[in-house]
């Protein structure tokens, strides 16, 4: 299960470090966009409603337009534990964005974050 903490966090407070964690590797905010809008089905400004809104990241994807369903080939280690393993349907969620964040940081290829 997701810890409280976690769950009562913004995607307001959280989209800022993914922007800095890929700006730090010279990558682009336009990339990082992208995946974001590959897994979860938002645009730029139903992105931006959400940041604006402040909602937590339980309502971040609870309301997310249409999570890809090829999110599930995301595998991989996050924070030491296997994105793939993890039970809890929204911390596999957080942590799936969380993979496809690295991975864009780490330059590689965007045909193959995007699973195509």
């Amino acid at each position: 299960m997701a810890s409280d903490r976690i769950l009562k966090m913004t995607f307001s407070s959280i989209y800022p470090m993914y922007v800095q964690k890929v700006e730090r590797k010279n990558k682009s905010v336009e990339d990082l966009n992208k995946v974001i809008f590959w897994l979860t089905g938002y645009d730029e400004s139903s992105m931006k409603n959400q940041i604006d809104q402040e909602t937590t990241l339980q309502e971040f994807f609870d309301q997310a337009p249409h999570f890809n369903e090829n999110a599930n080939l995301i595998t991989g280690v996050i924070c030491g534990i296997r994105v793939e393993d993890i039970t809890d349907p929204l911390m596999q969620k957080i942590r799936y964005l969380d993979k496809l964040v690295d991975e864009v940081a780490k330059g590689k290829k965007m045909e193959k974050i995007l699973r195509k």
